[in-house]
């Protein structure tokens, strides 16, 4: 079948059936570059390229379904949030976005921290290079070795979840003759504006210890008796995927009333807070997120604020941005196989990967943008679904979105700002390798976490 031979589906905005999606674009060839990663342009020939490397070049050289990430975007995003926050505060890189000994090694040059929240992150991180005095260590049940692990590392701080957890690691630093610096991590009740599966500091979720019904002020009542703990602060972190700073705002108020309430019972100001992360990014052309620098001036004025009223000290400010600089640096190339086109409806394009390497449009309803890349089209648009290999009929990567009506298998779509979550969430569902990630600058490309090949999966399977 030719390319001009497939049937497109609906194609003029007053038959396209409800979805979530906008008008066709004005140009089905335009890069958005709010979603696209710095260094990504269309060449004359009409290829995509990424650090100077067309992406029919990638594709030979690494195969798809792959993940390509700009190094060059990578650092600068990392350099902007370091600058933006200055020397009186710290940025720590949220491991859980993404990781790789690479992307440590990137984090470390470029003067940043880096929060872990497993045993396994942990290990990555410290084989890397990166200092343990820059690492905080996270997560809602950190077993017995990831704590022993974390403290005979020497990690700059462990972030208590629970009360059980106070004790715990109270009891492994005394034993291993050593004070640990820890935080108590509160929920403050705010409902961010996001998923309910990614928002989390309200009072009904798994994660820290409540404000409002005083546990967390109990807690740090705990945590100052216990000789094996040096509390230094306290941590609150309201969801994923937040453009609002109302919710921040919120939160901060009521973190410096704990800390005040914390003065006056126990004459201690604690010198550090951190209000996590969870800022958004723009995975399409609706979405509006901020510059770190905006993000560093609206924090920094509402903490001294809040501390002025209040008659504290303003405490150092640490934040932990990960999404929101791995997040747009990257892309997963795919080859289009399968195309099927239903009448009045829109169009299913079938891809060599699908939820093994992005389960966040299944998981969170999460929406893409998509674009044609080997090549451009004056064909008119068309309103597809773009789907993956999976048997499941949730295994969508992109739900609606428009690409050329001429498009054909074989042609390379790419989809924008799948730095975050997505390698890191991926799985082998159907036995499907999980893709590798590659770097790519100035010319250079080079692997940074491997393919999987189906040797891996056997080595595992010893029954």
């Amino acid at each position: 079948m030719s390319r001009s031979a497939h049937p497109a589906g609906p194609r003029h905005a007053d038959v396209w059936p409800e979805g979530h999606y906008s008008a066709p674009p004005a140009d089905v060839n335009a890069l958005d570059p709010k979603v696209w990663a710095q260094t990504v342009t269309r060449t004359d020939t009409g290829e995509v390229s990424v650090g100077g490397i067309g992406v029919a070049t990638l594709a030979e050289e690494f195969g798809t379904p792959a993940y390509f990430v700009d190094e060059t975007d990578f650092r600068a995003r990392a350099r902007a949030w370091r600058t933006a926050f200055g020397h009186d505060a710290d940025v720590f890189y949220a491991g859980k976005a993404f990781l790789s000994r690479a992307i440590v090694r990137w984090l470390h040059e470029e003067g940043l921290n880096l929060d872990v929240c497993s045993g396994g992150e942990l290990t990555t991180a410290l084989s890397a290079g990166m200092p343990a005095d820059r690492i905080a260590f996270h997560g809602n049940n950190k077993s017995t070795d990831e704590i022993t692990q974390a403290i005979e590392a020497g990690v700059g701080r462990i972030v208590l979840d629970s009360f059980q957890e106070i004790v715990r690691v109270a009891h492994i630093a005394q034993s291993l003759g050593t004070r640990q610096r820890v935080q108590i991590r509160v929920t403050v009740g705010v409902e961010a504006h996001t998923h309910e599966f990614i928002a989390t500091a309200h009072e009904d979720q798994k994660f820290g210890i409540a404000l409002a019904d005083g546990q967390a002020a109990e807690a740090v009542r705990r945590a100052l008796t216990l000789d094996g703990l040096e509390l230094i602060g306290i941590h609150s972190h309201i969801g994923s995927q937040i453009f609002d700073m109302a919710g921040f705002e919120v939160a901060a108020r009521r973190v410096v009333a704990l800390l005040a309430a914390v003065r006056d019972e126990h004459g201690v100001e604690l010198p550090e807070i951190d209000l996590g992360g969870g800022l958004g990014i723009a995975y399409t052309s609706d979405d509006d997120p901020r510059e770190p620098h905006e993000i560093a001036k609206a924090l920094g004025e509402i903490v001294t604020r809040e501390c002025e009223a209040a008659k504290l000290r303003t405490p150092r400010i640490s934040v932990e941005p990960g999404r929101a600089i791995v997040g747009p640096t990257a892309f997963t190339l795919y080859e289009v196989g399968t195309i099927k086109p239903l009448e009045g409806l829109r169009t299913y394009v079938s891809v060599d990967g699908g939820m093994s390497d992005n389960i966040r449009t299944a998981l969170y309803d999460a929406e893409y943008s998509v674009a044609l890349v080997s090549r451009t089209s004056d064909a008119e648009p068309m309103l597809v679904r773009v789907v993956g290999k999976h048997c499941e009929s949730g295994d969508i990567v992109v739900k609606d979105a428009f690409l050329p009506s001429d498009l054909a298998p074989g042609d390379l779509i790419a989809v924008p700002a799948t730095g975050a979550y997505c390698r890191s969430m991926a799985s082998n569902y159907n036995h499907a390798l999980r893709p590798p990630v590659v770097a790519v600058r100035e010319g250079e490309a080079r692997v940074i976490v491997r393919r999987e090949t189906e040797e891996d999966l056997l080595r595992l399977d010893v029954g």
